[in-house]
Order: C-alpha cells, then sequence, then structure tokens
C-alpha cells in the first residue's frame, strides 16, 4: 500500500468535494438520483467513525433551472444571480436527504478572508 493510501485509510476526517458535474444535469438543474448515491456514501464513511466535511458547487446550476433560464449566463450578475436562487435548493436538497438518515446539517460560507487571517481560518477549522 503506497504511503498516500495509508494516510487515507488512516485519515479520521475526510474532506469531500461533490462538482457540478457529479451532481448535476450538464449544469442546469440537480440530479436528485446523484445525491442520494454521494450522502448513502457519506454515511457510510460515518458509519466508520469517520467524520465528513461536505464541499458542494451546484448552486449556480440549481439556479438556472429554478429560474428557468435554458442557457448558463456568463455576465457576473445573472451568475450571482444564479447561485443566489440555486444555493437555497442546493441545501434544501441536502438537508432533504440527510433526514432520511436523521443526520442534522449545517451550512457554513467562507470567503477569502475567512481562510487568509490565522484567527478566522482557526475559528472555521472547529468542531462542533
Amino acid at each position: 500500500m503506497t504511503d498516500s493510501r495509508l494516510k487515507i485509510k488512516k485519515a479520521r476526517r475526510w474532506v469531500i468535494k461533490i462538482g457540478s458535474a457529479l451532481l448535476t444535469h450538464d449544469g442546469c438543474g440537480l440530479r436528485a438520483e446523484s445525491l442520494d448515491v454521494w450522502i448513502s456514501q457519506i454515511i457510510t464513511l460515518r458509519q466508520k467513525g469517520i467524520d465528513v466535511v461536505l464541499v458542494s458547487s451546484g448552486a449556480v446550476a440549481e439556479g438556472i433551472s429554478r429560474l428557468g433560464w435554458q442557457d448558463r449566463p456568463h455576465a457576473v450578475h445573472e451568475l450571482q444571480a444564479a447561485a443566489a436562487v440555486g444555493q437555497m435548493g442546493l441545501i434544501q436538497a441536502y438537508e432533504n436527504v440527510f433526514q432520511r438518515y436523521a443526520i442534522h446539517t449545517a451550512q457554513v460560507l467562507l470567503t477569502h478572508d475567512d481562510i487568509s487571517d490565522r484567527k478566522r481560518y482557526l475559528n472555521g477549522r472547529e468542531k462542533t
């Protein structure tokens, strides 16, 4: 077993990033069936004693769908609008799936300043 695989196997906390390509219909709307599969795998990890931090894309894609747009916009203000509208649906979708497993969810939004300022970074790392 390689050193990297050994480190992963021994890790007690995993950060998992689910990108838009894995979660959406070509960038327009969420695929609920994919969400179910990913969450069931996260539940399995939790049952093995692994803490999981989930990082997810998909807000813009969900927003495009909710707003009824046919194509992904290019203008920053339209992308921001889609992300704002879509974030609500994305979090709601995750909440619905996690509730089936009686798992409470929370959302943490971080900015560049939260990561670059040491005190704020350490606060963001804290586990409740």
